[in-house]
């Protein structure tokens, strides 16, 4: 009955190979892996095939990004000392910790095109297979790329009045129409460095990111049409992170409805993507709403302490 997981921000194999004190153009001011091959796996085998030493170590220990450092609680996610807050779509394209009221503009929209997609990395895309050691990263790429583009719909917060730290599961509640019969809902939830910096100055880092294809919001199981123009709530499990939110940065969340290739290209239509034709791919109107009826928001974990 004992588990333990331990979780550091490394590319695959990081752990075992490098310092760990950089990702990308992000510094960790301390050695990740270094640390984990010392201080854990070291002393994990020592105990448990050597029978030397201790092992009176927390069931979970994760590296803390934004804070950098490294943080033990007796389960993940944790479950003390932190509540779940939920971050709002405002009109002006602004994201707050309090609900949107009556008599605010309903929705934002985009056009998302197939044909012209949403790259998930600056051209040109290497794969994210591929040089491993440079700064690019895909993960931790400064998502400014993308930022601006008519089809991506970046929402922020203020400068923050002080930390916010995240530690557990976030999920994004989005409230979306589309006038196909299918699409994409990518969310991306961003650390937005301040403009005043010496280095990664305004740098737009992606601290978590999922997709959701309209279809299969019932399960793989079950797919099923959308109705155009009508309002669906999707529910996106945008995975546990443990990350500080630094005072003065923002946070932001983009929405598009293409990733590619990282994700296939969607027909926007009701269709088994395999078998569709150049003709299949269509145009679609994408509505996000956030109004008193239709929230759209973001839960966060947030640690109260």
């Amino acid at each position: 009955d004992q588990n333990f997981l331990v979780v550091g921000p490394w590319r695959h194999g990081g752990w075992a190979q490098d310092d760990g004190d950089q990702l990308g153009a992000i510094r960790f001011e301390n050695k990740t892996g270094e640390y984990f091959r010392k201080e854990i796996q070291a002393r994990w085998f020592a105990y448990h095939l050597k029978g030397k030493g201790d092992w009176s170590i927390d069931e979970a220990i994760t590296f803390r990004t934004g804070s950098n450092q490294w943080v033990s609680t007796n389960s993940w996610p944790p479950q003390e000392d932190v509540v779940n807050k939920e971050l709002y779509f405002h009109q002006n394209k602004t994201l707050e910790f309090n609900p949107p009221q009556k008599g605010t503009k309903t929705y934002e929209e985009y056009i998302s095109d197939p044909d012209n997609p949403v790259p998930y990395s600056k051209r040109p895309i290497q794969g994210f297979w591929q040089h491993q050691s440079s700064k690019a990263l895909w993960k931790v790429e400064d998502q400014r790329f993308v930022d601006g583009r008519p089809d991506v719909l970046s929402l922020e917060t203020e400068p923050l009045a002080g930390d916010i730290t995240i530690s557990g599961k976030l999920i994004a509640n989005l409230y979306a129409s589309t006038s196909g019969t299918d699409c994409d809902w990518v969310v991306k939830i961003i650390d937005v460095y301040p403009e005043d910096l010496v280095d990664l100055s305004g740098y737009q880092l992606m601290i978590a990111d999922e997709v959701i294809r309209a279809k299969f919001r019932n399960g793989f199981h079950a797919p099923k049409i959308v109705p155009s123009n009508q309002v669906v709530h999707y529910t996106i499990d945008l995975n546990s992170r443990n990350h500080t939110f630094k005072k003065g940065h923002k946070i932001m969340v983009q929405i598009q409805s293409t990733w590619f290739p990282l994700i296939d290209r969607n027909p926007q239509k009701f269709i088994n993507i395999p078998s569709a034709s150049d003709q299949d791919y269509q145009k679609a109107i994408q509505r996000v709403y956030r109004s008193e009826e239709y929230p759209s928001h973001i839960v966060l974990p947030v640690i109260t302490q």
